[in-house]
């Protein structure tokens, strides 16, 4: 079991990427918006402590949090 959280490594985003919608172009990669929501779980750290020297805006991330878990994309990550 790991002791702190590590970034996703480049096989476990080519399996992330798979669920995400990834066809057009954003400001912010959604592998970094993967990490900040996977380091906010994690760690059970609050949404608004996300290190802004690491990640975007807690906002955006919220942002895509809560749309991935209202359309199922959450979901389809955690069977895959």
């Amino acid at each position: 079991m790991q002791s702190q959280y590590k970034r996703l490594t480049d096989s476990q985003w080519d399996i992330v990427k798979e669920s995400l919608p990834i066809h057009r172009k954003r400001k912010h990669s959604l592998r970094v918006i993967a990490d900040a929501i996977f380091w906010c779980l994690r760690l059970g750290n609050q949404w608004r402590n996300l290190p802004t020297e690491l990640f975007p805006k807690w906002q955006l991330v919220y942002y895509y949090f809560s749309r991935w878990k209202a359309d199922g994309t959450l979901e389809r990550l955690n069977i895959s």
